[in-house]
């Protein structure tokens, strides 16, 4: 049996979990600075930054997608992005990660978004291969631009 619902701050510690897991598998464990009381000030606090539905298999954790609004300019709708979208290994093909792009989905068709968007590393093949199954599309003529810590900090002072 799966259920989908609203993370609660109960679900911090298990929140938390959920994004080392991630990184973990991403082998970017070491970029992971969350901690379960930032997390509780940007998910639950005066402001919320981001929202995040938590899937559990059988009345057990499996995973979970953690997603804000974004906008187009050219729709004039807001959009869903999914910054992260984690199933524990043990519990992959069970249709738990498409469960998961479903409620995103219906939530997105409920607040009237035009768009669900995210990224998805480029080694990550059995994910992009899950995607394309779903219809999504690829935007090969989009590049990702960052800016953090330093390079952030020195463009603010400008």
């Amino acid at each position: 049996m799966l259920t989908i619902q609203h993370a609660t701050e109960e679900d911090i510690p298990l929140i938390l979990f959920f994004i080392k897991g991630l990184a973990e598998y991403e082998q970017l464990a070491d970029h992971v600075v969350a901690t379960k009381e930032v997390l509780k000030e940007t998910l639950f606090g005066k402001t919320r930054y981001a929202e995040v539905l938590i899937a559990r298999f059988n009345a057990e954790p499996a995973g979970f997608a953690l997603f804000f609004h974004n906008y187009s300019t050219f729709l004039a709708r807001p959009g869903i992005y999914l910054e992260d979208l984690f199933v524990l290994p043990e519990l992959r093909g069970k249709g738990i990660g498409k469960a998961l792009l479903a409620r995103l989905a219906k939530i997105g068709k409920e607040r009237d978004c035009g768009r669900l968007e995210w990224s998805v590393l480029d080694w990550n093949e059995p994910a992009i291969g899950f995607y394309k199954k779903l219809g999504a599309v690829p935007l090969s003529d989009w590049t990702v631009f960052r800016l953090e810590a330093e390079a952030l900090k020195q463009l603010a002072v400008q």
